[in-house]
């Protein structure tokens, strides 16, 4: 028999985020939003709460909680703003799970634990001006030079591009072999030739930060190399499963943050002598994102178990990216609507909301390309096969951590 219940442990998890979202984002992001402006003492905050390694086990500095505490955790940041949900995303589900997944035991003490413990901030380097979906049409190369690979090419459209220590990003080392060419690369920030610039302008997440990486001959040492040379496409697809889950983690608390704002208003709000929720088509509106919240929080929920038992889980999981963030985004129109003219002003929130909700739609696979990856399950042109090294089910074995 299924359980819906969350343990007494993912309870008091969810009430410590709700209320540091209460306190420390919500009375504070409209001014965040409308100024551009990254708070990344967020960041230290999240790590004084053992949430910027919420999933890692123990050994390597996290709190070593399952994947479904990550979903909860990542639903109540949303609720407050995407901009800090985006963060633990790719530092989190990103970064550090890749690095615990594939990372050799010296990388994994060098990068992980300083990432699980807050330390240090990790993001991912993956699109190019001319390679989203496309991920072989990326330009950056890397090649080798005695003992170090020597890296030039851009990326963009990188959250925490001006904020993190450690990117993972991904280049060609034989581009001859097209996916197959491809190797992952652990940068530092601190490496000459390295640079980043923020992006301005965008329709939503203006909390966050995004902008562009650029590597000008970056001499990256061989041990920073993470897996295999070639194995990089097979390195960011995983790593993408990761991303997607926290992504409609995250979508699941936009919904929800519609449904509250919107609850609210229709109690305040009354046209025609009543109070707007009393009018059917208000009604209606709002039993959508209902039913849009519980579905994705069940899919959400669903991914997360196959993860906690180390199962492969790319079906389920651009499953529910695809669903949530949809939803999220017909909530945040709705909610709009609801709120009618005010809904138009930032005097209300639902008006961030729907500007943000957009963003997700886009990222770690477009609507379309999931599509495209569901139709090709149901023909039987897309078959998903168990990794050699699959991320750590939970709960993780405890082994003696190696000490330097």
């Amino acid at each position: 028999m299924l359980n819906f219940n969350l343990s007494d442990e993912q309870v008091a998890v969810q009430k410590m985020v709700k209320e540091f979202v209460d306190n420390e984002i919500n009375p504070y992001i409209r001014d965040w939003d409308e100024k551009g402006h990254f708070e990344s003492s967020i960041l230290r905050r999240l790590a004084d709460l053992g949430l910027m390694g919420v999933c890692i086990p123990e050994q390597y500095g996290g709190s070593g909680m399952d994947y479904n505490t990550l979903a909860i955790v990542c639903e109540e940041l949303e609720r407050g703003d995407t901009a800090f949900r985006t963060a633990v995303s790719v530092h989190t589900g990103l970064n550090s799970l890749t690095l615990l997944q594939w990372g050799t035991e010296e990388q994994k003490q060098k990068f992980l634990v300083p990432q699980a413990k807050g330390e240090k901030v990790g993001a991912f380097g993956l699109t190019e001006p001319n390679a989203g979906s496309d991920v072989a049409a990326m330009q950056t190369s890397a090649v080798l030079d005695g003992d170090h690979y020597i890296l030039n090419g851009q990326k963009t459209w990188i959250s925490l591009c001006d904020v993190a220590d450690h990117f993972l990003v991904f280049a060609y080392t034989d581009k001859s072999q097209k996916h197959h060419g491809i190797s992952a690369f652990i940068v530092e920030r601190t490496m000459p030739g390295f640079s980043s610039k923020a992006i301005k302008g965008k329709l939503g997440i203006r909390a966050g930060n995004t902008g562009e990486l650029f590597f000008d001959n970056v001499r990256v040492p061989k041990e920073n190399l993470l897996g295999k040379e070639g194995e990089g496409f097979k390195i960011a697809m995983s790593a993408l499963d990761n991303g997607r889950f926290t992504v409609a983690a995250g979508a699941v608390g936009q919904i929800r943050a519609c449904i509250e704002e919107s609850l609210k208003y229709c109690h305040e709000r009354k046209t025609f002598g009543k109070e707007i929720g009393k009018h059917q088509l208000v009604q209606q509106m709002l039993a959508k994102m209902e039913a849009g919240y519980q579905m994705s929080r069940l899919l959400v929920f669903r991914a997360g178990c196959l993860k906690n038992e180390g199962k492969r889980n790319t079906r389920e999981t651009s499953l529910a990216k695809w669903q949530a963030c949809d939803f999220a985004n017909e909530a945040a129109n709705d909610a709009v609507q609801i709120h009618g003219a005010y809904g138009f002003s930032n005097e209300y929130p639902v008006e961030r909301f729907l500007r943000n909700s957009k963003a997700p739609v886009i990222y770690e696979g477009t609507r379309e390309i999931h599509t495209v990856m569901q139709a090709e399950y149901l023909l039987g042109y897309r078959e998903d096969k168990q990794l050699s090294n699959p991320l750590p089910a939970w709960p993780f074995e405890q082994k003696e951590t190696i000490k330097n």
